[in-house]
């Protein structure tokens, strides 16, 4: 493995730059501009959004929003979801690999805390937004940014302004758009690990001052930070490549159309995981993970799961790509414009993962070769002018597939570790025999197919001067079907009952169909007051829907060991949300400072569960969870206290739990060797930390003559959160600060130069956590990356 780049000279120096700034409370947030002219006209500048379809100061919509401008993101190395959520506290990410991405916003959305848990039926609680175009598979959100201008985080249900409806919130994502002058940059990066990142973007004319054009790509490697000792590969490695090509046409000054292709790919040895820990089990000490790893006389390479090695056996490997094709038209009628969003986009994935983590021949293969396709069609008015009523309205449409093949192949001591030296009870007992499962494995087919149908609509009034009603509403339908079908294969052949048994309890075939139909009005409705001209508060109420899911990674099975058939369909999903908050602007513009608090009920919230009873705990399975609630409450400022220095500060508290939850998964430390379920009613939801926070400081004075310096810095923080839907002990993430940060030169003939560091302080902490199949009580983990340091080299024209 390679070593850090120069790691603790560089560090030294950045540490002692970087800790009078961080002793201030400040925002990595930050402000989108900063209009300067004589000292006393330094202000904040407006942060202007399309969070509701047309172009507004963030400062006057009634709702809580994050912005990060493409600076921000520039400046912060923020190349990707994972590092947006260290600039967003109330947004959580968590992926263990591609496929298992998933994120949250104030504690909801559609949790993947673990390798194996991402369900085709199930869609996500957080809409993905590019260039308006709603993404269906929260994988795509693990690719790297192309040429993004500015992200906004939407808190709450959305859905009567545009797009899919998302019940927990939006990531709204607007990419560089092109340009008549004619511009570009160029830039490279080279860090600790070898990490190596290209960038590129040219836009300009093509057809005098109808027609522009602009393209950019990115292209980022590094070596891996986990060491296999069995092997000598490093693996968690990246490799990713990315393509945007973009026309602007504009025939006419009231017409325009942008036709947008991109396509991306991530290509890496990529994903495993480290020993974190070990938990007890209720099952006989004989088939828990000390006895189990003695009888083969296996030991870990490291307790130390910072160590970062790990001596798995199995093939490991991740390729999967994305990209598709859009086509936004806006026509001006005068009173309202008309706006079509039309795209096509594809998503590839197939990957090879060691599942049982080890060096020891559990399982040999595991990957689910898919393939989705989606289309969808957007027609909006939205009314134009500063008139006391405005309105948007719309249809939508939406229709995406995929296709999946669901690979497993078990090793020699499957049957060792997952079944044991005798299966049966009484007359049956039967000794098995070590090869019962050695080759045995599953292969199959899925098909999910589903379509949405909306109409929506939002109407603001203003009722008195600085009095305004909101209200919207939206009506979904969609219809889903799905189809899984599996059949097993290998292992020793046997006519033994007994045998037999053993191998179908550890991997059976199942083959059923479902479908989905289903309706639900939603909407939205608020008042909000400007007290003064920096004053803006707010009251509102939100309710969003999922439709029923379909479950798409095989049922659990019954006591009869046979699949649950009525667990094929899980119940729809409300979401009501309350929400007050206040924004303000003072002290000349110098101030910003933004509260908000909210409570949120879901009843039938759609959740991945794990079958803890199962033999191998491989199956995962939609459920319902008859109610969660989330209250808490966020903040926002962000200050200039003098010229060319600004600063800023988020905090985000969540109090997210199970209300009632009688029939949830066990804990591992609760598991025993046959199907249970425990009462989790009180548990907090995994992967939401109780407070999270930002800081972030930017100091840039102005270009003179010769160049000027410039300095940005970064901090998150997080309390303790649980690792696991079952909100086990052993699975819990203890809190953690992370800091980065970035100094540099800018030349006045527009070239720069920059020192980086992501993780500057090389602090350790856990980003997921899985159980180890066949529930031994081992623990596996993915670590944090080390401290990266590297520099920029940047030019713009």
């Amino acid at each position: 493995m390679r070593h850090h780049l120069a790691g603790p000279a560089m560090a030294i120096v950045l540490s002692a730059i970087a800790a009078p700034a961080l002793a201030q409370s400040v925002s990595a947030d930050g402000p989108a501009q900063v209009q300067q002219g004589t000292p006393e006209e330094v202000r904040v500048g407006e942060v202007l959004v399309t969070a509701r379809r047309r172009t507004e100061d963030a400062q006057r919509i009634p709702g809580s929003l994050s912005v990060v401008g493409g600076d921000l993101l520039d400046r912060s190395y923020t190349v990707n979801t994972q590092q947006l959520a260290q600039l967003v506290p109330s947004l959580n990410y968590s992926s263990a690999n591609p496929r298992n991405t998933a994120f949250t916003i104030r504690g909801l959305g559609s949790s993947v805390v673990a390798v194996s848990q991402a369900n085709d039926g199930l869609e996500p609680g957080v809409g993905f937004y590019v260039d308006q175009v709603y993404h269906a598979r929260p994988a795509t959100a693990a690719f790297d940014f192309s040429d993004v201008g500015q992200v906004e985080v939407l808190r709450g249900p959305q859905g009567t302004l545009f797009g899919k409806n998302s019940t927990a919130g939006a990531i709204n994502i607007t990419t560089r758009a092109p340009g008549f002058t004619p511009s570009g940059e160029a830039e490279l990066s080279y860090g600790s690990f070898d990490f190596v990142q290209a960038k590129a973007a040219v836009t300009g004319p093509i057809a005098g001052d109808v027609l522009a054009g602009r393209l950019s790509i990115v292209s980022t490697r590094r070596d891996g930070v986990i060491h296999n000792v069995r092997t000598g590969r490093d693996h968690n490695t990246i490799g990713t490549q990315a393509v945007r090509g973009q026309l602007l046409y504009g025939p006419s000054e009231g017409l325009s159309f942008k036709l947008s292709g991109d396509f991306t790919n991530f290509q890496a040895n990529c994903c495993t995981q480290v020993y974190y820990r070990v938990a007890p089990t209720l099952k006989p000490a004989a088939r828990q993970y000390p006895a189990l790893a003695a009888g083969l006389g296996y030991t870990v390479p490291s307790t130390n799961p910072y160590d970062r090695v790990t001596d798995i056996d199995a093939n490991l490997g991740t390729d999967t790509n994305e990209g598709g094709v859009g086509l936004i038209a806006d026509w001006n009628l005068g009173p309202a414009t008309l706006t079509s969003v039309t795209a096509w986009r594809f998503w590839n994935w197939d990957a090879d993962n060691d599942r049982d983590y080890t060096g020891i021949p559990i399982q040999t293969s595991q990957h689910i070769p898919s393939r989705q396709d989606q289309y969808s069609q957007e027609l909006r008015l939205a009314s134009n002018g500063t008139g006391p009523l405005s309105a948007v309205g719309g249809l939508y449409f939406f229709r995406q597939r995929v296709i999946g093949r669901p690979i497993s192949i078990y090793g020699r001591e499957a049957a060792y570790w997952l079944v044991g030296p005798t299966t049966g009870s009484g007359a049956s007992l039967t000794t098995v025999p070590r090869n019962l499962l050695d080759g045995y494995g599953t292969d199959g087919r899925t098909d999910f197919q589903s379509n949405s149908y909306a109409v929506f609509g939002e109407v603001n009034w203003r009722l008195l001067p600085g009095l305004t009603a909101t209200g919207g509403l939206r009506y979904t339908w969609e219809d889903k079907k799905g189809t899984y079908d599996t059949f097993t294969f290998g292992g020793l052949p046997t006519s033994n009952a007994a045998l037999v048994a053993a191998k179908l309890g550890t991997l059976r075939g199942q083959s059923y169909r479902a479908t989905v139909d289903d309706g639900a009005l939603t909407g939205r409705a608020n008042l909000s007051y400007e007290f003064t001209d920096g004053v803006f508060g707010y009251a509102g109420f939100a309710r969003g829907a999922k439709s029923g899911g379909i479950n798409m990674s095989g049922l659990p099975l019954n006591n009869q060991n046979l699949p649950a058939l009525g667990t094929a369909v899980v119940r729809p999903e409300q979401n009501t949300n309350y929400e007050v908050g206040l924004k303000t602007r003072t002290l000349g513009g110098r101030l910003i400072l933004n509260l908000d608090g909210f409570y949120t009920r879901v009843t039938d919230f759609q959740a991945n569960v794990t079958d803890t009873g199962a033999a191998v705990a491989l199956r995962t399975y939609l459920s319902n969870i008859p109610l969660v609630t989330v209250r808490g409450f966020e903040g926002d400022l962000t200050a200039l206290p003098v010229r060319d220095l600004s600063l800023g500060a988020s905090v985000a508290y969540a109090d997210g739990r199970y209300d009632r939850y009688p029939n949830g998964g066990c804990p591992i430390e609760r598991t025993a060797s046959g199907t249970t379920f425990c009462d989790l009613s009180g548990v907090m939801l995994p992967g939401v930390p109780k407070w999270s926070g930002t800081l972030g400081a930017d100091y840039a004075p102005q270009v003179v003559r010769g160049g000027a310096p410039f300095l940005h810095l970064d901090a998150l923080l997080k309390t303790r959160q649980n690792g696991d839907p079952t909100g086990s002990a052993y699975t819990r993430l203890p809190g953690y600060t992370l800091v980065n940060g970035s100094v540099g030169f800018r030349s006045e003939q527009g070239w720069e130069v920059a020192v980086f560091a992501r993780n500057l302080f090389d602090r350790d902490y856990i980003q997921n956590v899985t159980v180890q199949a066949g529930n031994s009580g081992l623990i596996l983990a993915t670590p944090s990356d080390p401290r990266t340091i590297g520099v920029t080299f940047r030019v713009r024209r």
